[in-house]
């Protein structure tokens, strides 16, 4: 049985010198047989929030999924009003129960959605979040800044407040996920699938500027493991975390542990547990794509 998933996101995948995880998230869950996406909400992050709809709407159109509904969220953490906040509070009173969340940008349209209709986590199965820090985030002996929860401290407040069946795959786990350039074109070189050929073009700018920033042979799939939980739970070892809801420590995405405060908040962070197992997943998903590309392959 699949998963009806509302997939809240800022993806940039093509956008010069912004991340692709977004992009390879969203086709890992269109090579998923236990996905059903029932549309896609956009917000700011990566880049702001005309630039990430633009973007994610040529990107439907490259892939032929123009049917998959697309909607424009909040363009930033001041405005609670959005085609993206009516339509998750749309779907989830149309399926209640059912419908699972899939975040990986900042968190303003959920939190708008909620505020539209304060009884909306209760009626979601699940609520899946890329983002926030357990620790200091470090590549490479370089320290990076959490980008996603921190966009909007409040929003991130009240989300781990009151949601439920909530799941977080912080930064710190997500390192796990390294790709190197090496595997990924050895992969895609290898494939007769056009969505090979698509994600090799679409990602390889993201190299350089990653091996650039942080001097490292590839980068780190951040959002297509929240995309590996929501579909494969199975995959992971779940761990339960309490964390304090200090406002000066959302505003720098940190999620600090509340032994050393009064608890304020628990929720799963699940990790990788095979990362064989875990990669194979993923190359298998982008290569079960079926959808039409619309883009040349020369």
């Amino acid at each position: 049985m699949s998963k009806k998933i509302i997939f809240d996101c800022d993806n940039t995948m093509g956008v010069k010198g912004c991340d692709v995880d977004d992009g390879l998230a969203l086709l890992y869950l269109l090579g998923q047989d236990t996905a059903e996406l029932c549309g896609i909400t956009t917000t700011y992050g990566n880049s702001d929030i005309e630039t990430v709809f633009s973007n994610t709407t040529t990107m439907l159109q490259e892939i032929g999924r123009e049917d998959i509904p697309l909607l424009k969220g909040c363009p930033n953490r001041d405005t609670r009003e959005s085609d993206a906040v009516n339509f998750i509070v749309e779907t989830v009173n149309s399926f209640p129960g059912d419908i699972s969340i899939l975040a990986t940008g900042s968190l303003t349209n959920i939190y708008a959605a909620f505020l539209k209709d304060q009884n909306l986590f209760a009626k979601l199965s699940e609520i899946v979040m890329m983002g926030g820090i357990t620790e200091k985030l470090c590549i490479n002996g370089k320290i990076m800044d959490e980008l996603n929860f921190s966009c909007d401290p409040t929003a991130t407040k009240w989300i781990l407040k009151k949601g439920k069946n909530l799941s977080i795959l912080t930064g710190n786990n997500c390192l796990d996920a390294f790709f190197p350039e090496t595997d990924l074109n050895r992969r895609l070189e290898s494939s007769n699938n056009p969505f090979a050929y698509y994600i090799k073009n679409k990602c390889m700018y993201w190299f350089k500027d990653m091996m650039s920033a942080f001097d490292i042979d590839g980068f780190y799939n951040w959002d297509v493991v929240a995309a590996a939980y929501i579909t494969h739970p199975e995959l992971f070892i779940p761990k339960a975390y309490c964390a304090s809801l200090n406002p000066k420590d959302l505003e720098r995405g940190l999620l600090k542990n509340s032994q050393e405060e009064a608890p304020a908040c628990c929720f799963n962070t699940p990790y990788i547990r095979d990362i064989k197992a875990f990669n194979e997943n993923i190359y298998n998903s982008w290569m079960n794509m079926k959808a039409n590309i619309k883009v040349s392959q020369n």
